[in-house]
């Protein structure tokens, strides 16, 4: 089994940055591509970002790109999610999430893993 564990949300303004963090615990080995994705009330769960097991290969939603970047660190088993320029539609819970294959995946049906999620709140 693994454990995935979120931290670094927070309540912010628009134009600040908060970096996300994501934990892994447990069967780590197991673990290849990871993921972020959130969702906001009523929304449905939405990609956020992606990074392969080396890192060599990234892919975001376009209404991320330029302002968040994903990168992991595998001898910590914990990948971050750098947020810069946060806006009001950012808002929602932010989850991290692992693959048991190395291929990066936008869908989030092809995740094995998840973490509990982090709200990340921005006002105007």
């Amino acid at each position: 089994q693994v454990q995935l564990v979120e931290s670094g949300g927070g309540l912010v303004q628009a134009g600040d940055s908060l970096r996300l963090s994501c934990a892994a615990s447990g069967r780590t080995f197991s673990i290849y591509a990871m993921g972020w994705f959130r969702q906001a009330p009523g929304k449905e769960r939405e990609f956020v970002a992606a990074i392969s097991w080396r890192g060599g290969s990234t892919y975001y939603v376009d209404s991320v790109r330029g302002r968040f970047t994903i990168s992991r660190d595998n001898a910590k088993n914990t990948d971050y999610l750098q947020m810069n320029s946060l806006k009001p539609e950012d808002t929602a819970v932010y989850y991290c999430a692992a693959r048991s294959v190395p291929r990066i995946l936008a869908d989030w049906q092809g995740y094995d893993f998840w973490g509990q999620g982090t709200q990340v709140t921005v006002s105007s």
